[in-house]
């Protein structure tokens, strides 16, 4: 019995995660709107569960302030040539916390900005092969500089890891 309590315990254990509020004093401070307002690129790449990168893409950001929201216009090239577009309403929670919306989106996206790190976490409404899945995000980012940012993300089903989506993204000059 205590073993099977033990190997219980190590394996909550290991599910827990960063909590974004340890990088509250993390440099530069990231800025949502000022960081995604006009327009930004990204490059990324989804890897299944042993590492084998299946898709490449790039997105066209295009950043908007509505009154207190941010509206992302995400357009989304894939390298075997499809597109997607996916459009966000982020409104601010206060305490850096942020709620979003997409129509891909189940429910309500949450987020926590702290110091250079956003921690998003939200259900998206995958299409594969004719069917929609629910998968759960678990969505990390990182402001380098003030015109570059990192974006890891952890995408599961069942609690079970299914892949990882690496982001770059890299706001355009005026």
């Amino acid at each position: 019995m205590r073993k099977l309590l033990l190997a219980l315990c190590t394996l909550l254990g290991a599910c827990a995660g960063p909590n974004v509020q340890q990088y509250r004093q993390a440099e530069p401070k990231l800025d949502l709107l000022q960081f995604f307002e006009g327009t930004t690129d990204a490059w990324g790449m989804f890897q299944k569960r042993g590492g084998e990168v299946s898709k490449r893409f790039h997105v066209v950001i295009t950043g908007t302030r509505k009154d207190n929201q941010l509206v992302l216009d995400e357009r989304f090239s894939y390298d075997d040539g499809s597109k997607q577009q996916r459009v966000w309403t982020l409104t601010p929670a206060g305490d850096g916390k942020w709620r979003g919306t997409a129509a891909d989106v189940l429910g309500e996206a949450v987020g926590e900005v702290a110091g250079n790190a956003l921690n998003w976490r939200y259900t998206l409404l995958l299409p594969v092969d004719g069917k929609t899945y629910e998968v759960q995000f678990d969505d990390w980012m990182y402001l380098m500089d003030k015109d570059s940012m990192l974006n890891r993300a952890s995408m599961r089903k069942f609690g079970i890891e299914l892949g990882q989506v690496t982001l770059f993204f890299r706001k355009r000059g005026p």
